[in-house]
């Protein structure tokens, strides 16, 4: 359905897209990922023409195909109401069905809406005035409703509760035509697609691999044994042959300087001994710079985490206690109402619960930036409140990274740059300024302040968006190190069952507290 043949494109000298090659065939969902920055988006824009590539070939067949593209924003200059995008989409989807024979799909408009939580709006609303979240669920939601050929969405998971991933898994799992789908939600990808395509960012081609994030991530965690263990053989041979052309050159000399030409016999055994260094030279050369020279692999997570020299202060036996806690904001009705609940010292707890449910008003609550209307929040003995900024709006864009974590603690620079490799942060990355980080790396920076200021409790909201799946996966295990409590709302299902033992699920302005 999708041939995409030798693509490429650069950005002035810096190359995003390199001989890229792949084939997407009608019905099938496959998964692009990649780090931030990689170029995803970059292939999607070239794939629906809002980019043009610098080479190769794109086909669709047969033609007429149509393309359904969701980008990663939606609606900013749209006039319309929420009721006249859904009425559009549906006019859209009969002309098509009536030009094309399509089978009508605009009766599930509702079911559309009410599974991306967008049922509940008032239909009169501007597109414009919905929120950056709600904006994407319209724009995920007008996509559906015309059931096109071929899907592309780009980061569709961005700003969906648990509830509404769960609804768009089933929805996409019985989709009848082609999808490719950018996402870093690892569960979501292990529901949806058959096949993984990754965007390698060192060479800027696509390996396939067969299945969801799971086997991907296991097959990649293959081809790293085997090129660290290929990696090491061939090291073992290098070194091996440079102590033997050390030899014979030792040899050759100690030959020559403990003769005299009047022993051309011997001296003649040095030549051949230096020759043969020199042929053992050349044959290494050519061996380093062939094809089958396997690269020294990179350093890959778990590295270092010890925090035993950064451990947080003792808490008592309850780190916060909530007791029949009541609020709402005003002229609305309570958003919450007689939540009680206990977190000891050292548990992980996620909150969980649909869009708007209250989860964030929780957490300032608990962090005292709001008042309750009744009840009351106590803080543990000892306990020391951190919260982790979703927009990073605490760290100082002109620092260093070195220079963050010595101003949250005295120590020395050897100190300090002993603890930040259990952030992912080593040799001269430490010197790089806040501003130029990456969202994951300024995520890490912001948990290796907070670790290094004391603080024993941890109120996390959302703070793996827009983290790209490795990312995120060292986040966790920067996180799983810390020896504190921690109350988290995220929606990555991955990380929160491995990471929370403990859930609070905000719901109908009630809180039940279980476990996984």
């Amino acid at each position: 359905m999708l041939h995409v043949q030798h693509l490429q494109k650069s950005f002035g000298v810096a190359a995003v897209l390199s001989d890229v090659s792949f084939v997407l065939n009608d019905g099938e969902h496959v998964g692009l990922i990649g780090p931030n920055g990689a170029g995803k988006s970059t292939l999607l824009r070239c794939l629906v023409g809002d980019a043009q590539p610098d080479g190769g070939s794109i086909v669709l067949s047969p033609v007429g195909e149509r393309i359904g593209y969701l980008p990663q924003a939606f609606a900013e200059g749209d006039h319309r109401t929420l009721g006249q995008v859904v009425a559009d989409a549906q006019a859209d989807l009969r002309a098509a069905e009536a030009e094309f024979g399509y089978h009508p799909g605009y009766t599930r408009a509702d079911a559309v809406l009410d599974g991306l939580g967008l049922g509940a709006i008032d239909p009169s609303t501007r597109a414009a005035q919905l929120s950056g979240g709600e904006k994407t669920r319209l724009g995920l939601a007008v996509l559906l409703l015309n059931e096109p050929d071929l899907l592309l969405l780009d980061e569709p998971t961005n700003h969906l509760d648990i509830d509404a991933l769960v609804w768009l898994e089933a929805f996409l799992a019985s989709y009848p035509h082609a999808a490719l789908l950018v996402s870093h939600d690892r569960a979501f990808l292990d529901a949806t697609v058959s096949r993984v395509l990754y965007l390698d960012p060192e060479s800027h081609g696509v390996r396939a691999y067969r299945g969801g994030y799971t086997e991907f991530a296991a097959a990649r965690e293959q081809e790293r044994l085997i090129q660290a263990q290929t990696w090491r053989r061939q090291q073992e041979y290098v070194d091996r042959v440079q102590r033997d052309i050390s030899r014979h050159k030792s040899v050759a000399r100690s030959i020559e300087t403990s003769t005299t030409p009047n022993q051309p016999g011997i001296r003649r055994l040095a030549r051949k001994k230096a020759a043969l260094a020199k042929s053992r030279e050349r044959k290494l050369e050519r061996f380093l710079e062939s094809d089958e020279r396997v690269e020294r692999p990179k350093l890959h997570w778990p590295i270092n985490l010890d925090f035993l020299n950064f451990a947080p202060p003792p808490g008592g036996r309850a780190a916060l206690e909530v007791q029949d806690v009541s609020f709402g904001y005003p002229g609305a009705p309570p958003l919450v109402e007689h939540v009680s609940f206990e977190v000891r010292y050292g548990q992980r707890f996620a909150l969980v619960g649909p869009n708007g449910s209250g989860k964030t008003t929780l957490l300032r609550l608990v962090e005292g930036r709001l008042q309750p209307d009744s009840g009351r929040i106590r803080l543990g003995k000892n306990v020391r409140l951190g919260v982790m900024a979703q927009e990073h709006e605490t760290l100082d864009p002109d620092l260093s990274v070195l220079a963050t974590v010595l101003r949250e603690r005295p120590m020395s620079q050897q100190d300090a740059r002993a603890f930040l490799p259990a952030f992912l942060f080593s040799g001269d990355s430490v010197f790089k300024p806040v501003r130029a980080c990456s969202l994951g790396e300024r995520s890490r920076l912001q948990l290796a302040s907070l670790v290094l200021r004391g603080c024993n409790l941890l109120l996390l909201d959302e703070p793996l968006n827009h983290l790209d799946v490795e990312s995120r996966e060292h986040f966790e295990a920067a996180l799983d190190a810390y020896a504190g409590t921690v109350i988290v709302v995220a929606h990555d299902r991955v990380f929160l069952r491995n990471f929370a033992r403990h859930v609070l699920e905000v719901r109908g302005g009630q809180v039940t507290r279980s476990g996984w």
